[in-house]
């Protein structure tokens, strides 16, 4: 059975940030490491109840893409054995599938989105402006239909407990500087088209994708955080994608779906979440692991 984490505990490690998902400790040598619990989250709401093995998968993908794409874009990986860094004492066996050593970057304060087709928010905001993030898009255009080409649909980045909005690129420029803004643009942009054709050639479309980035001290830039998840991402099996509907994804719209019939407010607290649903939730993840990375866990 794959080991259930709600919260992680390494006495000794500076905790320096307990984020949605992942709680992040700081490493002499300005290295960090992160850990991808069994929280879920949706609506930008931690929910009460884990989904075991969730922090596992999302790290065996994340490591599958930084690996396939680090030709593309540096990542912050640094291969660094846990048994190395963790406290004397801690269980291997419940971190090591769901943790890494990483570098310590100063993060971009922009959620770097790419959106291939239009559905979810951007499908939101294109029904009531015609637009996306600044963008102009063709007039009649239906719910999941593909765009003409991908586009950059950045967003803010928000607290734990707020909402992420959809920003201009001209903001992004005004946050971060014109050349960093680009930098992230197009390793954005790069990053998703590759991913979508690998995806492809195994009966997935990548619909789209939200990347966080970093920069060193020399100011190279890095993705970094997670990469190409099914919390990050939007994966349809590409035999069930139709136009004008919303489409049977890999991701938590599955939670979604559900949550939407409860009548919750999308404030904190979330409501429970039934066994069925949890069962479902983490098949949905395994089945994406094992379709696009052929990766399978116990």
């Amino acid at each position: 059975m794959p080991t259930t984490l709600l919260q992680s505990n390494l006495p000794g490690l500076e905790l320096i940030h307990r984020g949605k998902v992942r709680d992040v400790y700081a490493l002499p040598g300005n290295r960090l490491v992160i850990v991808a619990t069994d929280r879920l989250s949706a609506f930008d709401v931690v929910l009460p109840d884990p989904i075991p093995g969730k922090g596992e998968m999302l790290t065996q993908i994340s490591n599958f893409w930084f690996g396939k794409t680090e030709h593309l874009v540096p990542n912050h990986l640094l291969h660094t054995p846990l048994s190395d860094v963790l406290p004397a004492g801690t269980d291997l066996k419940l971190y090591e599938k769901r943790a890494v050593v990483t570098r310590r970057l100063k993060p971009v304060p922009v959620e770097a989105i790419a959106r291939g087709y239009l559905i979810g928010s951007g499908w939101k905001d294109y029904q009531a402006t015609g637009s996306l993030c600044g963008i102009k898009l063709p007039a009649d255009l239906q719910q999941a239909q593909q765009l003409p080409e991908p586009i950059f649909t950045p967003s803010t980045k928000a607290a734990v407990g707020d909402h992420d909005e959809n920003v201009s690129f001209d903001a992004v420029v005004s946050a971060v500087g014109a050349d960093l803004a680009e930098q992230v643009r197009e390793a954005t942009l790069t990053i998703y088209r590759w991913a979508a054709a690998y995806a492809t050639e195994r009966g997935i479309i990548l619909a789209d994708t939200k990347f966080e980035f970093g920069t060193d001290e020399d100011g190279k830039l890095y993705i970094m955080d997670e990469m190409l998840t099914p919390d990050s991402t939007r994966y349809w099996p590409a035999d069930q994608y139709r136009v004008g509907i919303s489409p049977p994804s890999y991701d938590k719209q599955f939670v979604r779906d559900y949550l939407e019939t409860q009548g919750w407010n999308k404030q904190a607290p979330g409501p429970r979440v039934p066994a069925d649903v949890i069962a479902g939730t983490s098949a949905k993840y395994a089945e994406a692991l094992q379709r696009l990375a052929g990766i399978t866990l116990d």
